[in-house]
C-alpha cells in the first residue's frame, strides 16, 4: 500500500511539473492568435477597442507570463521565449500606431507598462524589446493625445526599470545623426520664437514667451526621445499627468554614474530644454506684478504645485499663477542640479546661465525702464531665496558678481559691468529700486559661498591698508600712550565736536557699561575690552536723542540673542572657508591709497544719509551692515566694529562714518522743539500702538530712531565676537 502510494505520487508530481508549461505556451499562443485573428475577421473598422476581446486577452497574456518566471526562476520561459521570438513587441507598436482598432494605443501602453512592471528579469538590452519601446516612446507626447495618463505611466516604467539597470539608458536613448540635425535646427527655431534673448523690453518678452508656450502645447514634435517627450508631458495642465513626468524625468538625471551623467549630457537635449522651460515660465511672468508681493512670495517646493491647495492659491490674484510656476520649477531645476552627477549638473547649469540669467535677466537689469528694473531686481532676489543648489547658486555668483578677487579700483566700473550697475542701483533715485536691490545683496549674504564675501569685502581688506601705517599690529589699546592721547586730541579737534554743547543744555554721555581710563584700557583684559567696544557703540547717539531707555524691554540686551543666532549662522557658514583666526601681520605696510570697493561705498555712502533717507531704506542698509558685521572675519571685524583702530588719512571705516553722523544730529537737533517727545511719538507711531499721522521732521526723527536702533544692534554684535576672538 505504501509503495502504491508513493508510485501515485511520484505520477503526479510529474504531471504538475510538465502539463503547466505545455498548457501555459498553448493558451499563450492562442490568445495571440485570437488577437492576430481578428484583424483578418472583422469588418467594422470603428468598432473600439474596448467593446472587443483584445484587452481580455492582452491581460491573458500578461498573466501567463508573469506566472511562467515565478516558476521557471531563473530561466527564461517558452511563454517569454515565444513572446521574443515572434516579436509580438513589436507587432503590437505597430497595431497600437495604426490605432486600429480605435483605442488600441491606449491598450498597448497599458500592456508594454505591465510587462516592463512585472516581469523582474532584466529585459531592456534585448533587441526585441528596446527598440519596440524606442518605437513606442515616439508615439508619445504627439499633440491633441488622448493617452496622455497611459503614456506618463509607460515612461515611468521605462525610467523605473532604467534606475534599477542603469546600463541600458543608452539602450533607450534615440541619438542618430538625422535627430541630432533636427535638435540643432530646432534649437536655433525655438530662441528666436522665444524673443528673450537680448530683449530689454517686458512688453515684448512676455508676448514672446506666451507665443513659444502656445507652440509648444500645439505642434507637433520635432525631437524624438524619451527626455523631450518627458518635457512636454511635463506641461501638462492634468497634475497627475505632469507630475508623474517630472518625476520619471528626475529618475534618470539622478542616475550616479559619471558615464550615464555624460550621456545625458552629451547625447539628449536635456540641458538645453530644461533650460529653456525656466526662461519660457520667467517670461510669462506679467511686469505688472507688486515687487512687495513679489518679495513677500513664500518658498515653495515643486511637487507642492500639483496639490488642489496649491492650484487654488496660484489662482488667489492675477498673474500670481505665472510666478508661482516658475519658481515651481525652478525648485524643480535645483533637484535635478543636486541630484545629477556632476558632470551633467555643470552642463545644466551652463545652460541655464546662458539662457535664463544672461540672455534674459540681464538685459531687463540693465535697461532704462525703472519700472522693468524694480520688478526683474525683485523677481531676481526671490530666486536667490529659491535657490539652495551649490552648483546653481555658484553660477549665480559668477554671474552678478564674477570671478576677481584682486583688489577694486576707484575708477573700475567696467570689469563687470553688471556687478557695479547693481551696486550703483542701491544709490539710485528711486527709493524702491535701491531697497529691492539691496534685498538681492542681502540675500547673497545669506548663501553658503565663498566668493561671495571675498568678492564684495573681504579682497580690499586683505592687505590691512585702511590702518595708518605703522600703527600697532593688534588692538590698538595696546600701542603707545603718545598714539592713543594724539588720537584723542584729533576727535576733539574735529568740528562735529567743538562748541557742540555751548548754549545746548544737552548732558554728557551716560555709559551702559563703565569705561577704564587710557592706562587701563592698555590691559589686555578680555572685560575691559568688551566694556570697551560695547560702550563706543552705545554712547554714540547722544542722551537727548534717545528714546529706548523709555520703552520697557528696549535695551541693546534685546539684541543679543538675534546676535548669537546670527553669529552662529555665519560661523557655520564660514565653518569650511578657512579663514584666518586672527588679523594678518603687515611687516611692511605700503602707503598706498586704501579703497574700501564699491560695496562698502555704497553701504558707508547710505548710512551718511541716514538722517535724510527714508524708513524703510534705512531699514535695509542696517540690516546688510548687521549680516556683514556678523562674520568672523578678523579683518572684517576689525574693520567694521573696533573703534579703537587708527586709519590712514583719508580713510573711513564704520565707526568713523556713525561719527559723522551724529556730529550733524546734534547739530540739526538742536533747531527741533520738545525732540524727545516728537522722537517718543514716533517711536509708538513704528510699533503700531499709535495710528500714523503727520509730524514735523518725521523723515529725520525716523531716522534718529534707526541710528539707535543700528548702534545697539552693533554692541550686541560686538558682544556676542569679542570673547569668542580673544580665547
Amino acid at each position: 500500500m505504501d509503495m502504491f502510494n508513493k508510485v501515485s505520487a511520484f505520477l503526479q508530481q510529474a504531471l504538475e511539473t510538465r502539463e503547466p508549461s505545455i498548457d501555459l505556451l498553448d493558451s499563450f499562443v492562442d490568445h495571440w492568435k485570437a488577437i492576430t485573428n481578428y484583424y483578418i475577421e472583422t469588418t467594422d473598422e470603428s468598432r473600439p477597442v474596448k467593446h472587443t476581446d483584445i484587452p481580455w486577452r492582452l491581460k491573458q497574456m500578461l498573466d501567463i507570463l508573469v506566472y511562467e518566471e515565478k516558476q521557471e526562476g531563473e530561466e527564461t520561459g517558452p511563454c517569454m521565449e515565444y513572446l521574443l521570438q515572434h516579436k509580438i513587441l513589436e507587432t503590437l507598436c505597430t497595431l497600437g500606431k495604426a490605432q486600429y482598432p480605435p483605442g488600441m494605443s491606449q491598450q498597448v501602453m497599458l500592456f508594454f507598462s505591465k510587462v516592463l512592471g512585472q516581469i523582474q528579469k532584466p529585459m531592456l538590452h534585448l533587441i526585441n524589446v528596446y527598440r519596440p519601446v524606442q518605437k513606442l516612446i515616439q508615439l508619445c507626447g504627439l499633440p491633441e493625445s488622448q493617452t496622455e495618463k497611459e503614456e506618463s505611466q509607460f515612461l515611468f516604467v521605462v525610467c523605473t526599470r532604467v534606475k534599477k539597470d542603469p546600463y541600458v539608458l543608452h539602450y533607450i536613448l534615440e541619438d542618430s545623426k538625422e535627430s541630432q540635425k533636427q535638435r540643432s535646427s530646432s534649437t536655433s527655431e525655438e530662441a528666436v520664437d522665444e524673443g528673450c534673448s537680448g530683449s530689454s523690453c517686458p512688453e515684448r518678452t512676455s508676448s514672446g514667451a506666451a507665443r513659444t508656450e502656445a507652440h509648444h502645447s500645439s505642434s507637433p514634435q520635432t525631437v524624438k526621445g524619451i527626455i523631450p517627450v518627458l518635457i512636454h508631458l511635463g506641461k501638462c495642465q492634468k497634475s497627475r499627468i505632469a507630475l508623474r513626468a517630472l518625476e520619471s524625468l528626475l529618475l534618470l538625471v539622478s542616475l550616479p554614474q559619471e558615464d550615464t551623467g555624460q550621456l545625458l549630457a552629451e547625447r539628449t537635449p536635456l540641458c538645453h530644454l530644461i533650460a529653456q522651460r525656466l526662461t519660457q515660465l520667467y517670461c510669462l511672468i506679467p511686469t505688472t506684478l507688486d515687487p512687495a508681493d513679489i518679495h513677500s512670495f513664500p518658498n515653495i517646493q515643486w511637487r507642492t504645485q500639483f496639490t488642489e491647495d496649491s492650484a487654488e492659491e496660484s489662482r488667489s490674484r492675477p498673474g500670481s499663477e505665472h510666478i508661482y510656476r516658475f519658481f515651481s520649477f525652478l525648485d524643480y531645476c535645483n533637484q535635478l542640479i543636486n541630484d545629477a552627477p556632476k558632470v551633467l549638473a555643470v552642463k545644466m547649469t551652463k545652460a541655464i546661465h546662458d539662457q535664463w540669467l544672461t540672455g534674459v535677466i540681464e538685459p531687463h537689469l540693465l535697461q532704462m525702464s525703472e519700472v522693468g528694473v524694480l520688478v526683474h531686481t525683485a523677481l531676481l532676489s526671490c530666486s536667490l531665496r529659491h535657490t539652495h543648489s551649490p552648483v546653481l547658486m555658484e553660477e549665480f555668483v559668477q554671474f552678478l558678481l564674477g570671478s576677481d578677487t584682486h583688489c577694486e579700483q576707484r575708477d573700475d566700473a567696467h570689469s563687470h559691468i553688471l556687478r557695479y550697475r547693481l551696486i550703483e542701483h542701491c544709490n539710485h533715485i528711486s527709493d524702491e529700486i535701491s531697497i529691492t536691490t539691496l534685498r538681492v545683496f542681502e540675500e547673497l549674504l545669506q548663501k553658503p559661498n565663498k566668493h561671495i564675501l571675498t568678492n564684495l569685502v573681504l579682497r580690499n581688506l586683505e592687505k590691512r591698508s585702511y590702518r595708518l601705517p605703522g600703527s600697532g599690529v593688534g588692538d590698538e589699546r595696546q600701542g603707545s600712550e603718545p598714539d592713543l592721547l594724539e588720537e584723542s586730541d584729533d576727535l576733539e579737534e574735529d568740528p562735529f565736536f567743538t562748541d557742540m554743547y555751548e548754549d545746548s543744555g544737552f548732558s554728557g554721555q551716560e555709559t551702559l557699561l563703565s569705561l577704564p581710563s587710557v592706562r587701563q584700557r592698555r590691559n589686555p583684559n578680555t572685560d575691559i575690552q568688551v566694556a570697551d567696544f560695547v560702550n563706543s557703540f552705545l554712547c554714540l547717539v547722544p542722551q537727548e536723542a534717545k528714546t529706548s531707555h523709555l520703552v520697557q524691554e528696549a535695551g541693546y540686551e534685546t539684541y543679543v540673542h538675534d546676535a548669537h543666532r546670527m553669529l552662529k549662522e555665519c560661523t557655520a557658514l564660514s565653518m569650511e572657508w578657512n579663514w584666518p583666526e586672527s588679523v594678518k601681520t603687515i611687516e611692511s605696510p605700503s602707503a598706498t591709497d586704501f579703497y574700501e570697493g564699491h560695496f562698502l561705498k555704497m553701504l558707508f555712502d547710505r548710512i551718511a544719509r541716514i538722517l535724510e533717507q527714508p524708513y524703510e531704506l534705512n531699514l535695509q542698509v542696517t540690516s546688510v551692515l548687521s549680516k556683514l558685521a556678523v562674520f568672523p572675519h578678523p579683518h572684517l571685524h576689525e574693520y567694521l566694529l573696533d573703534p579703537y583702530i587708527s586709519l590712514s588719512p583719508g580713510t573711513r571705516s564704520l565707526f568713523s562714518t556713525l561719527v559723522r553722523v551724529i556730529g550733524e544730529l546734534m547739530q540739526q537737533i538742536q533747531h527741533i522743539p520738545n525732540v524727545t517727545e516728537r522722537l517718543m511719538i514716533i517711536r509708538r507711531q513704528l510699533m503700531g500702538e499709535e495710528e500714523e499721522t503727520m509730524v514735523d521732521h518725521g523723515t529725520l526723527l525716523k531716522g534718529v530712531i534707526v541710528l539707535e536702533e543700528f548702534c545697539k544692534e552693533l554692541a550686541a554684535i560686538a558682544f556676542v565676537k569679542l570673547p569668542v576672538e580673544q580665547q
